[in-house]
Formats: structure tokens, sequence, C-alpha cells
């Protein structure tokens, strides 16, 4: 498949752009700018008013002025590198122009004395007079319809100005052809959206500031064009791997049953409802791809566990893998009982297992003695061989990209594939990463959880906060410790965690706390993080490796110092480390007075409300997209146009629009479809392209 000939013109060299030179085209590169195209979707930021006056005095300075004026007498600079000044006339009131470091010959041919100009610019008032410093516009009266009255400004790179910008964005919208309409027609007519080059016209020819908002309808129709776009891959990929052959796994239930017998209580619905829908995935004959979103302390193992015992009730073998080493022996603790309880053989298998006890798990793996195996990435060297995969379960899926999501149903060839994370995120995000993937979402709590208390302390209070601590450890509880970097810097005069340690070892008596940070040596870390478990310590002094999925039920305090400097997510995630006992849970968020604006925004949305979901919302509106994820590690994408903070809604309707295309028409045939494939080689959708030419 090769790109359809009407995108030719804007997939040019810039260089083919009336204006644009190699320079030039180097300095847009700056900008992200390598093709015509490009500069289509280089939309202006804001734009200056440029509506004709008859004088500057219909103006309040400083401000924008357009005013023709009669050129009156020229006064060069009086000394080197001084201002030459031309006074000039509108119909009500003299000024002047001011230019610095300008030629006369110059000035004297640009503005002849006694000739009138159009001049555009900003108006000041200095010593009581009134000038126009080097002036945007100079124009004969009869060039004035060229001047836009509303005047867009783009986004500048070195080596750019307004003018080169704007040049090339007109020499550029000159080549956008009139493309075939790939929106669904009853969404355009029903949002009111122009066709699109219509909209590219629009978006470059501002009327007024409403046309620059996120909500214009020409701008609104450009982003979903983007989130349509990148739906449809995502769909397209979604329906190929459907297409690959599963293996129907269909349990007896028999395990699940055992399993659930040795709990103390029932599953919660949300926990039932998300295990019969990936049950159903299990037994079809196509393969699953399913994210189990669930917040903090929503019971994700135990609906992990229950998939993973349909996949040994069906005669095959399940693996969940985890992104650290000290995660993945924490789900083989959480998992044994049940296991053990359902008579699974559960195995461990990290970068530590070596020789000949290596070698006799592999081999049980091998001839399918070990129903499920619990792993870091070790899980995918070579050597390692299960007999029948049938359901791989991924913990945290932000650690692993897509290729390591591959790579692991490559291992099982039709293994089905559950992605837990604890990270909540907002719906437009998870669309936007995940939007190849069926939900289930657990939102509600196992009973036994309590509500943990938030508090926030300032660290002035530390002393205080020191000795309600002894108090706590003599009553028997265990606290967690969260300081914010590792080492002692000058230039940051954070606890590090070192000092902090030896502060409450002092305070508190030898042998009660314990420490784990990120440049131990991880068998020393895994230590440190048993006789906490264990309880032989009391207080755990911890950088953020703590911070997902470590399970200690009778800690239930969290001091975290400097709270202030972490994002909203994590502290959710730190916080969510107590409260998993009956003991009732405080958390203290310790801050450094004055709390900046922002910071006293996350910590008290914090203390007020508990729901993953809604503080991952408003993560997303202070934050923006990409910080929230971690753009470079999670994949997503980067569109030109749309935003996914405030055009949130759009992204649910591209989801949805893409999947009833595909399941219409799934070759993208029809003349719908073949504007799509237009769309997909217009905004780059490579991979949605070779998925076509695959299908």
């Amino acid at each position: 498949m090769s790109r359809p000939e009407i995108l030719f013109p804007l997939f040019a060299d810039l260089v083919t752009l009336e204006g644009v030179g190699p320079k030039s085209a180097r300095a847009f590169a700056g900008l992200g700018v390598t093709r015509p195209r490009d500069l289509l979707l280089l939309l202006p930021h804001s734009a200056v008013d440029r509506t004709r006056r008859r004088s500057i005095r219909e103006v309040v300075p400083p401000t924008t002025a357009t005013v023709e004026v009669t050129v009156g007498a020229h006064h060069p600079p009086r000394r080197k590198g001084g201002p030459y000044r031309i006074a000039v006339r509108d119909a009500e009131t003299d000024f002047q122009l001011v230019f610095f470091h300008a030629r006369g010959d110059y000035l004297g041919k640009l503005l002849p004395q006694g000739e009138r100009r159009l001049v555009s610019g900003r108006i000041e008032v200095f010593d009581g007079m009134a000038q126009m410093v080097h002036p945007d516009h100079i124009l004969l009266p009869d060039e004035a319809a060229e001047l836009p009255s509303f005047e867009p400004v783009y986004p500048l790179a070195a080596g750019l100005t307004q003018k080169l910008v704007a040049k090339a964005a007109g020499a550029a919208l000159g080549r956008a052809p009139d493309l075939p309409e790939w929106i669904d027609p009853a969404l355009r007519a029903r949002e009111g959206w122009p066709a699109w080059q219509a909209a590219v016209r629009a978006v470059h020819a501002p009327q007024g500031g409403a046309d620059l908002a996120p909500t214009a309808a020409a701008r609104q129709r450009l982003a979903y064009d983007e989130l349509f776009a990148h739906q449809v891959t995502l769909s397209l990929a979604r329906a190929r791997r459907r297409r690959g052959k599963g293996i129907p796994s269909v349990g007896t239930g028999r395990m699940q049953r055992l399993a659930l017998d040795s709990l103390p209580y029932a599953p919660t619905a949300a926990q039932s409802r998300a295990v019969a829908e990936i049950a159903a995935d299990m037994a079809s004959p196509q393969r699953m791809n399913r994210l189990l979103q669930g917040d903090v302390g929503a019971g994700k193992t135990l609906v992990a566990f229950l998939a993973l015992a349909i996949a040994v009730e069906a005669g095959g073998q399940g693996v969940m893998m985890a992104p650290t080493e000290i995660l993945a022996r924490q789900h083989l603790t959480s998992l044994a009982p049940l296991a053990e309880a359902a008579g699974i053989r559960l195995d461990l298998l990290t970068g530590r297992d070596k020789g000949a006890e290596r070698a006799a798990k592999l081999a049980a793996l091998a001839s399918g003695e070990i129903g499920v195996l619990v792993g870091t990435h070790a899980v995918f060297q070579k050597d390692v061989a299960f007999r029948d995969l049938r359901l791989a379960v991924i913990d945290e899926q932000h650690r692993f990209g897509v290729a390591q999501r591959m790579e692991l149903g490559a291992k099982g060839e039709a293994a089905d594939v559950l992605v837990m994370t604890a990270t909540p995120i907002p719906r437009s995000l998870a669309l936007a990463s995940y939007g190849d993937m069926d939900v289930s979402v657990l939102d509600e709590k196992p009973p036994g959880r309590t509500p943990v208390k938030t508090a926030l302390v300032s660290c002035e209070r530390m002393d205080e906060v020191v000795s309600s601590l002894r108090h706590a450890v003599a009553e028997g509880r265990q606290a967690y410790w969260v300081c914010p970097l590792v080492e002692d810097s000058e230039v940051v005069d954070y606890a590090s965690a070192e000092a902090r340690f030896q502060h409450l070892r002092a305070a508190l008596g030898e042998g009660v706390v314990g420490l784990v940070h990120g440049q131990m040596p991880p068998a020393e870390k895994d230590a440190a993080m048993a006789r906490f478990v264990a309880g032989e310590t009391r207080v755990l002094v911890a950088t953020t490796v703590i911070e997902v999925g470590v399970n200690v039920p009778n800690a239930s305090i969290m001091v975290i110092e400097r709270a202030e400097i972490f994002g909203l997510a994590q502290l959710h995630q730190l916080r969510g480390r107590v409260g998993r006992g009956a003991a009732l849970s405080t958390c203290l968020l310790m801050y450094q007075p004055p709390l900046a604006e922002s910071g006293e925004r996350r910590l008290t949305t914090l203390r007020e409300t508990e729901d993953g979901f809604r503080i991952s919302e408003e993560d997303l509106a202070m934050r923006g997209a990409g910080d929230l994820i971690g753009t470079a590690q999670s994949g997503l994408p980067r569109f030109r146009v749309a935003d996914l903070e405030r055009q949130s809604a759009l992204m649910a309707v591209a989801q949805s629009d893409a999947r009833r295309l595909l399941a219409d028409d799934p070759a993208l045939t029809s003349p719908r479809g073949q504007a799509v494939r237009i769309l997909l080689w217009l905004l780059d959708q490579d991979r949605a392209i070779r998925l076509i030419g695959v299908g």
C-alpha cells in the first residue's frame, strides 16, 4: 500500500513551499515541522487584533493599533545607536514611529515624506508622546486588504519569525486538497463541524477569540480527526488480535470454589462481575486482551487468582508477571494460601534462580507440574518453556511496554492476556493508552478494609510526630516513613533516607527501625522487607520503592515526608499501603511551609477523598496528560491538535465510532472506509496502514 496521490503535495519537501529555503526549513524542524502537512496542523495559539482605526485616540495604550497616516519629517539619531524618529499624523492626532539600528536610506524609501501609509504595531506613551516602535506592518493604502483584521500568532522556534511562519502556513494551505469525508455524517451534522479543508482554513484565519478555543468547531473537528485515527489504529490492532485464534479455556469451577471457600468473606459484586467477564473471554475461541483496573485495595489479586485457576481447571497453566522481585515475592505470598486451598502447584522464577534449582523448576514447568508460575521479566528468557500456557497476568502494565506485552503473548502461542493496574487512569487517557483492550473495573472495596484518616502536618512539628510514633510502636503498631531522596545533596535539603533512619533509630531504639532504598543490593532490600513483614522491625524508612503492591496488614501508619513534592497518584498509591488490616489507619502528609497553591490543592484533594478515579481526574486537570503516565514510557500518543485534558469527551466518541466502523467494514473498503484510509495516511498512522495491509 502506498500513500494516496491526493496527499503528495502535503508530503513534499518543505523547501518546495514559496518563501522556505534550506535554512528556514532547518529552523522549522525545531517545531517538529518537516512537511507542508505539519504546517496545516501547526495551529495559532493566540491572535492580534489589527482592526482598522481612524486614529490612535480610539485605543488605550499600551496596545496594538492599525491606522492610516501621512508621513512627516524624519529625525535621524543624534548619537550612534540612538533612535531614528519619524513624525506621522493620523485622522486626529500626531505621533512618532521609532526605529533602532535602521538605515536612513532604507527608511526614506519605506516611508517617504508626504505620502500615506498604513501602519500597525504597538502604541505606547513615552515622555508624554505616543509612539510606535518598529511597526509590525507598513503597507501602501491599496495593500490594506492583505492585512487580516485578526492576525494569528504562531508558536516559534529559533530562527523563525511570525511573518515567515504565517507565509509558509499560507503556502501550505494553498495545497490543502478537498478530501473525501471520513467522519460519520450523522456525527458531523450533530456537532456542526466543517469539512476537513474548510476546517484547516478556518483554524489559520481566526475571526475572534472564540475561534482560538478548543471548543471552536474547526478545532474540535481536527482534534476529532486525530483521536479517531488513533482509535481506528487501536481497533485494527484489537480486531487483528481477535482474529488470532486463542484456545478456549473453560473452567470447571472446582478449584475456584475451593479457593473461595477458604476465605473469611465473600467477593464483592465488582470482583464477581470482573471474574465473569474474564471467564467469558477465556472460554471464547478468540484471544483475551483485557485490562483489570482497580483502585488501591480493590482486591485485584483474588480476581487474578480465580482467572489463573480457570486456566489450570481447563488443563493449562498460568503465569503472573510483576515488574520487580519484591512484588513477585509478594504475589507469591498472597497467592500461596489460595493455591494451597485449590490444590494448585505454585512456584516463583526470578533472575536469582541458578543452577540445579533453576533447572528443576524449568523441568517442572515444561512437564506441566507447575500450574501457576509467578515471576519477573526473567520469564521472558529463551529457555523458559511452558507445557501449555493459557493465561498471562501482567501486573502494573505501565512498567511493561506494548512490545513486552506482545512478547509474552508469543510465549503461549495463543495465551490470553490480563493486564492489571492499580493506577486509576481517567477514562480519556485509558482509552488513549489501552483503547485496544477490553476493560474491567473494580470500583468497590472488599470488606475488612478500613478507611484511612489523612492529615496534613507541617515539617516543623517533626518532634510531635516522632513522639506519637513512639506511642504507636509501644502499642504494637507498625509504620512506614517515606522519604523523598536517598543521598544528601547540598542543593536539596530533603532529609535523606539514611539521615532519617539514624534519627528515628536514636529516638525509637535499636532494632525497631528498618531501611529500604533504591541503592541497596536486592538481597538486602528483600531481607529488610522480610523483617518488616514478620514484624521484627516496627518502622520501615523507605524511598518510594514501596509505592506499588507491598502488603503488610499490620502496618497502620504512613508518614510521607515532603508530601508536597510527590504527585497525586503517587501519594494515593503510598497511602494505599496502609488500611489493609482491621486497625484504624492514619496517613500523615508532612509538608514544608509555605505551600505553593498547586501543592496545597494536591494535599487537600487527598485529604478529602479516597476515590482513586476522582484523584486521577484531578491529577489530569492539574498536571496534564503527558506527566500523568510519564509520556516517555506510557506510549501515550502525541497529538498535534487534540488536547486530552480539555477534549476528553471526544475520545470516547472516537472509540465507539472506530469500533462500529470496523465491525461494519473490517477491511475499510466502503466509500467511508476508503476516506478513513486517506485520514490514516494523512496523520501518519503507519501501524494502522500495516495492519490493513496484513489484514
